[in-house]
């Protein structure tokens, strides 16, 4: 076998080995398996006649991206432009404005404000006396603008689209990576109560809906209602975030593990872990929040009395926008940063969560036994799109309570979105490039012709494209229109240019009848070609 038939059977092989271990395959079929893998690479090694250690000589190097990160060609960049291109219209559609923020901040800044997941932060070496990290988020980054030029953004609805950074484990084809985008809508200003927060929400709908994803699911709930089931459980004051960061694993961690995490590695008592269970396995709607509102222990504590009145208001809003079908009142949503102080949400899709086995059990998490990287048939998505509200997250940096800004936002998940999309797409039908005419010539090369319409059709505003060959080969210049899905072509030749014609081909068309274009004149041709295009976007 030569050398690109072993990597597609070393591929196929290793996906077959991964295959029978989420599905606890028995260990002696395991190991055949893992046997023909092994053969497959020694095969590899003798035709390329590189081992292991000698790839890593002196004087080479390997090619790869750092991990967690990845490139993307022209046909997934188009996917991804597409993606953000609908989000921006409407955060636009909603008023917001844009901002720009650096991609590090001085360490002291990010830190101390993700709790648990701080230790993800990316820090930089010392350069010039400053101690720095790469952003986590743009939540942070956007609370210390807003710190900084309080008096000018006391209210603001703001845009940032960039990329951030954490330390994370990946599982790449789950969109889960060191370097991604996030997608931020927030605004910041005193309100009457849950008006900027539903609106938000609807937000969030607007864009997973607008990006065609699929079925989802908008989970709510609130801090401070999570606090007060903290508290008239018997949690511990100065264990309440950690136990929150616990039970935010639940979509990721069946109840069991999460009971163990509380228990044996947070020290909190077994059966105030099993009080907390009972709360947290309900979900619902207004019947859910009717239910919780009859609760005597709960409406004896003020957090929780607060987060279930703000929840009524929510409803209420939540209906006028049209999107009570698509909530569901989660009490295991808790979102593990620490700077959430009220509503907290995040959107799931069925590949949100972590693949199941055919009894319905979830396959717990997995790293890969010759690295600590996550195995990615053990993992789901996760959220594709999250948020809450941070009221006191602006005043850690102002220098008086008067400085604090109050703000709620959410996020958008590109590399997860865009995971999910791959799926559903076939990357060889994706359209990669704008072009709509290719100016092409038959027999004579006539180069100095097809750059001079080329160029009359860039002054009209048409997307254009010639070869640039002197006297390319007609089958050539057909082949690039079908390449790069190009849907119309101006054909032109000796004879038809002296009468002062060309020809226009729909390059789309099997009809025989336009075989080889309609010959139009030439000084139509703008206008024709703008006929034909109206009629292609419509």
């Amino acid at each position: 076998m030569d050398e690109s038939v072993l990597k597609l059977k070393i591929k196929e092989q290793g996906d077959k080995v991964r295959l029978l271990k989420t599905q606890n395959a028995e260990k002696d079929i395991v190991e055949a398996e893992v046997a023909t893998l092994l053969e497959y690479k020694k095969q590899l090694e003798n035709v390329t006649g590189e081992s292991g250690s000698s790839s890593k000589s002196k004087n080479k190097f390997v090619l790869k991206t750092p991990k967690g990160t990845r490139d993307y060609n022209e046909k997934e960049m188009a996917i991804r432009e597409k993606i953000f291109n609908t989000i921006t219209g409407v955060f636009k559609k909603h008023g917001a404005v844009t901002i720009d923020t650096p991609v590090f901040e001085l360490k002291e800044i990010l830190a101390g404000k993700y709790g648990e997941d701080g230790k993800l932060i990316f820090d930089l070496d010392d350069q010039g006396g400053e101690k720095c990290s790469l952003r986590y988020d743009l939540t942070v980054p956007f609370a210390r603008f807003l710190a900084m030029n309080g008096t000018q953004y006391q209210n603001i609805k703001r845009y940032h689209i960039a990329k951030v950074y954490r330390r994370d484990q990946p599982a790449m084809t789950k969109g889960r990576m060191r370097e991604f985008y996030q997608c931020d809508f927030d605004v910041a200003g005193s309100y009457d109560p849950m008006v900027a927060d539903s609106e938000v929400v609807r937000i969030m709908y607007e864009c997973l809906t607008g990006l065609d994803i699929g079925k989802f699911t908008i989970k709510i709930n609130h801090r401070k209602i999570l606090d007060g089931i903290f508290e008239v459980c018997g949690v511990p004051k100065n264990n309440i975030r950690p136990i929150s960061s616990a039970v935010d694993k639940l979509d990721k961690l069946p109840w069991e593990d999460v009971k163990k995490e509380m228990t044996e590695e947070k020290g909190l008592d077994p059966s105030i872990a099993d009080k907390i269970g009972e709360y947290v396995k309900f979900t619902g709607g207004r019947e859910l929040l009717e239910k919780l509102s009859i609760d005597q222990k709960l409406n004896s504590n003020q957090s929780a009395k607060m987060g279930l009145d703000d929840m009524k208001l929510l409803f209420d809003y939540l209906e006028i926008f049209k999107l009570l079908d698509k909530i569901s009142f989660d009490l295991s949503l808790a979102r593990g940063l620490d700077y959430y102080t009220g509503i907290i949400y995040e959107a799931v899709t069925e590949q949100s969560g972590p693949p199941t086995l055919s009894d319905g059990t979830q396959i717990k998490r997995k790293t890969k036994k010759e690295s600590d990287e996550l195995d990615e048939n053990t993992v789901g998505v996760g959220s594709i799109a999250a948020g809450g509200r941070y009221d006191n997250l602006v005043g850690m940096f102002a220098s008086s309570k008067k400085g604090n800004i109050p703000c709620v936002g959410v996020s958008i998940g590109v590399e997860r979105v865009f995971s999910i999309l791959l799926q559903k797409e076939k990357l060889e039908e994706v359209k990669a490039n704008e072009v709509e005419v290719y100016v092409m010539s038959v027999v004579d090369g006539l180069l100095e012709e097809r750059m001079r319409i080329s160029a009359e059709l860039w002054d009209a505003g048409i997307k254009a494209e010639f070869m640039y060959k002197a006297k390319p080969k007609l089958q050539a210049q057909f082949s690039v229109c079908d390449r790069d899905q190009i849907p119309f072509a101006v054909i032109i030749g000796k004879d038809e240019l002296s009468r002062g014609e060309i020809k226009i081909k729909d390059m789309r068309s099997k009809e025989q009848g336009e075989g080889g274009g309609v010959l139009v004149k030439r000084t139509e041709m703008i206008s024709e070609l703008k006929k034909r295009l109206q009629t292609l976007s419509s």
